[in-house]
C-alpha cells in the first residue's frame, strides 16, 4: 500500500512541476534586470549592458501584457518531454521559450531577440528530490540554478548566476534576495539548441528530438 501511495505521490509531484513551468511567467520587474520603462527608439540591436536592460524591460512589459502573437510545438525525445513557444511582434521574432523535463529535472530557457539576434538569455534549472515526510505526504526539495546572460553579436559579455533551495514545507528564502554572482555560462551549447529550435519552428507534427 505504501509503495502504491509513494508512486501516486511521485506522479502528482512530477505533474505539478511540469505545470508550474508551463505557466511560468516572464521575469517580473523585480528581476535583476529591472530598468526604467522607457521605450527604446533605436532599431539597432542593443550593444551594451544598459541597452540590453532597457530592451529587456520594454519587451518584457509586452510579454506580460500579452501583446505579442505566439506559436508553439511539442517534442518527445527518449525520456525527455519538451515544448517551445515563439513570440512575435509584427511578424518579427521577439522571444523563444524552451521547456523540457524528465522525472527529477526540469529546465526553462528564454531567448530574447531583436533583429534576429539573441541579446539576452534567462535559464532556470530545477533538480528536485524527496526530502523526508511520509509516503502519504512526502516533502520535496528543489535545488534551483538560474543564469542571466547578456550577449553582443551572439557572444556573452556578462553572465550572472544564482543558486537557492526551495522546500515544499517550511520557510524558504525569497529568490529575489539571493545575490547574483558572476559566472561562466556555456553560451555555445545554448545557442546550438536555439538554432535547432529554429530549424523545427515551421513543422506541424510533433517533433521527436530537437
Amino acid at each position: 500500500m505504501k509503495i502504491t501511495l509513494l508512486g501516486l505521490s511521485l506522479l502528482l509531484i512530477i505533474s505539478c512541476k511540469k505545470e508550474n513551468h508551463k505557466n511560468i511567467q516572464n521575469e517580473s520587474s523585480k528581476d535583476s534586470l529591472t530598468a526604467k520603462n522607457d521605450s527604446t527608439q533605436s532599431n539597432r540591436t542593443p550593444q551594451n549592458i544598459d541597452e540590453i536592460k532597457k530592451e529587456f524591460a520594454v519587451l518584457n512589459e509586452k510579454l506580460l501584457a500579452k501583446k505579442l502573437d505566439s506559436t508553439s510545438y511539442n517534442y518527445n525525445c527518449e525520456e525527455l518531454e519538451g515544448d517551445v513557444h515563439f513570440y512575435y511582434e509584427n511578424k518579427k521574432l521577439k522571444m523563444v521559450k524552451h521547456f523540457f523535463a524528465d522525472s527529477h529535472f526540469s529546465s526553462v530557457t528564454k531567448y530574447y531577440v531583436k533583429n534576429d539576434q539573441v541579446f539576452f538569455i534567462f535559464k532556470d534549472d530545477t533538480l528536485w528530490q524527496f526530502d523526508g515526510g511520509t509516503p502519504e505526504k512526502p516533502i520535496t526539495k528543489d535545488s534551483i540554478n538560474q543564469q542571466r546572460i547578456y550577449l553582443q553579436n551572439s557572444n556573452a559579455i556578462q553572465c550572472l548566476e544564482k543558486n537557492f533551495t526551495i522546500r515544499s514545507v517550511g520557510k524558504n528564502v525569497d529568490p529575489e534576495t539571493v545575490p547574483n554572482k558572476k559566472g561562466n555560462c556555456d553560451v555555445k551549447e545554448l545557442m546550438k539548441t536555439y538554432q535547432n529550435i529554429l530549424k523545427n519552428k515551421d513543422k506541424k507534427d510533433k517533433i521527436m528530438c530537437l
